[in-house]
């Protein structure tokens, strides 16, 4: 199964498609997409979902993971995240891609049984389950490849789920 995870943003768009295979994972591709620096917001969503697109078309997942919205932020960026957020969820639906959430605690417990770790921690555990080494990994491109490794792990029991 190919498991593309998304960490959503609308300056930058982390992505990573893992694939299990049997009970191993491994990375397949990872990258961040990145609209042109002084377009307006529906220019970057734009952008957002043709890259997505082409994402998609290379690469043939079956389901798709994207961090949760969490406050924290202020109301404006979470309304742009929200909207970014909604132009990756929109693409996925026209593909038929199935799609679940999880909240950034939620992808650290899976990683690394603990939902407060830190990016450091994440990412050394994205390396280590993905047996990626030493292979450099942009902190948008890491993060989701951890939200599609939190899939792998939680689909069994999230399938069970009504």
């Amino acid at each position: 199964m190919r498991i593309l995870g998304l960490d959503p943003g609308s300056r930058h768009t982390g992505f990573g498609v893992v694939e299990r295979r049997g009970a191993k994972l491994h990375a397949v591709t990872s990258g961040r997409i990145s609209p042109p620096k002084g377009q307006s917001l529906e220019l970057r969503l734009v952008h957002l979902c043709r890259e997505l697109e082409r994402v998609v078309e290379q690469f043939r997942p079956q389901a798709a993971a994207l961090e949760a919205l969490f406050q924290g932020v202020n109301p404006r960026s979470l309304i742009v995240l929200a909207q970014a957020r909604g132009a990756l969820l929109v693409t996925l639906a026209q593909r038929d891609i199935s799609c679940r959430e999880y909240s950034p605690a939620e992808v650290k417990s899976a990683l690394t049984g603990h939902g407060r770790a830190d990016k450091q921690q994440v990412q050394r555990m994205v390396r280590l389950i993905l047996g990626l080494g030493a292979e450099p990994l942009s902190v948008d491109a890491s993060d989701a490849l951890a939200v599609a490794v939190c899939y792998a792990q939680r689909y069994r029991l999230d399938s069970l789920a009504p």
